[in-house]
């Protein structure tokens, strides 16, 4: 399997961390939570924590704390398929591929449901073929950008399918909950709306480096899922944040690498380039620590989470495209996610 093209999208609107705190000091809200839950909200978006801003799904910062199910569910079908559209495009006009060349969309989510689901969408708003194959992905968190690319390497490697499109996209924002857990405070203040999408095809393409699929791992731990999920309350969604995130994700994430690396012969000194889901700052630090990296190893991811926050499951793409941008060194690159579940995620890469 090979990338063929690479895309990504975000709202229009930019909102810093001042502005966010700026919002909430001056919403309903504030009174509403307690003392404890104003200094943690205000150690979030106040101190260096290695974002600057996020995008939003927004018209204005007090639309963000109308905070009902029918608002957030006309904000996730209003956006998703948008941003998804949008990014797709981008990385179809980089493969040189057509719409109607597409065999399969993979569509990957967690902050919304549809039914019918969100590929449909996807598929009408770029007028995919009408016998296109189309998968909806949901309920993988942050995870779900190397599960949806496993699943498009197994269609194209059934020769069914040429061309597959695979596509994350996650409206943050339509997936609010606001309560006096530090945990829900701090998600509150973390992520952002965004979507990724690839173009990855049977054969290499004339794209603009030469970018090959060659082996991956998951690792899924349920013994640990409440440290990270979703649940609902009140017909919305809450976002469940632990302490013990960091440590997971850094330990699973070293397991899956050494599972590869064994199987290829080769170790993590070999790898040029770590495209890494961040998380948030302390995730990175984690990782950093565990594999024995120098900050400027994660340096795609620290400058994607400074720059928008954390995507999600978009997220992976945002960094893979900041190091094809940066014309990081050919060789072995390094893919992984992580999310609910608690699950995690490796790919090798060859990069010419």
């Amino acid at each position: 399997m090979f990338i063929s093209g690479l895309g990504t999208a975000v709202p229009a609107q930019r909102y810093s961390k001042a502005e966010c705190w700026s919002a909430f000091q001056a919403s309903d809200w504030f009174a509403r939570l307690g003392p404890r839950a104003h200094l943690v909200t205000n150690a979030v978006l106040t101190r260096d924590n290695g974002i600057e801003a996020r995008y939003l799904a927004l018209e204005s910062l007090d639309e963000v704390f109308q905070i009902d199910p029918d608002t957030l569910h006309k904000r996730f079908m209003e956006n998703a398929p948008l941003l998804a559209r949008n990014a797709a495009v981008k990385a179809l006009d980089q493969a040189r591929l057509a719409p109607r060349q597409i065999d399969a969309l993979v569509v990957s989510t967690c902050t919304g449901y549809l039914c019918p689901g969100l590929s449909g969408y996807v598929a009408e708003r770029l007028d995919l073929r009408s016998n296109v194959q189309a998968f909806d992905l949901v309920g993988q968190g942050c995870a779900a950008a190397l599960p949806n690319f496993n699943l498009s390497h197994a269609l194209l490697a059934s020769g069914q399918c040429r061309h597959v499109l695979s596509v994350c996209v996650e409206v943050c924002s339509a997936a609010m909950y606001l309560d006096d857990d530090p945990g829900v405070l701090i998600s509150a203040c973390l992520f952002g709306d965004g979507a990724g999408a690839a173009v990855l095809s049977h054969v290499s393409q004339e794209f603009a480096r030469r970018i090959e699929w060659l082996d991956n791992e998951s690792l899924l731990n349920p013994a640990q899922r409440n440290a990270l999920k979703f649940e609902s309350r009140q017909g919305m969604l809450r976002n469940v944040l632990t302490r013990q995130v960091p440590h997971l994700a850094a330990d699973h994430a070293h397991q899956i690498l050494d599972t590869v690396m064994r199987r290829a012969g080769r170790d993590a000194a070999d790898i040029k380039a770590w495209i890494v889901h961040a998380g948030g700052r302390d995730v990175l630090l984690a990782i950093e620590k565990k594999f024995g990296l120098d900050p400027h190893d994660l340096r795609y991811s620290a400058r994607i989470l400074h720059d928008y926050g954390n995507l999600s499951s978009a997220f992976v793409y945002f960094v893979l495209q900041a190091a094809l941008a940066d014309q990081a060194h050919a060789g072995a690159w390094w893919l992984s996610s992580f999310g609910a579940g608690f699950s995690c995620h490796g790919a090798l890469l060859a990069v010419e």
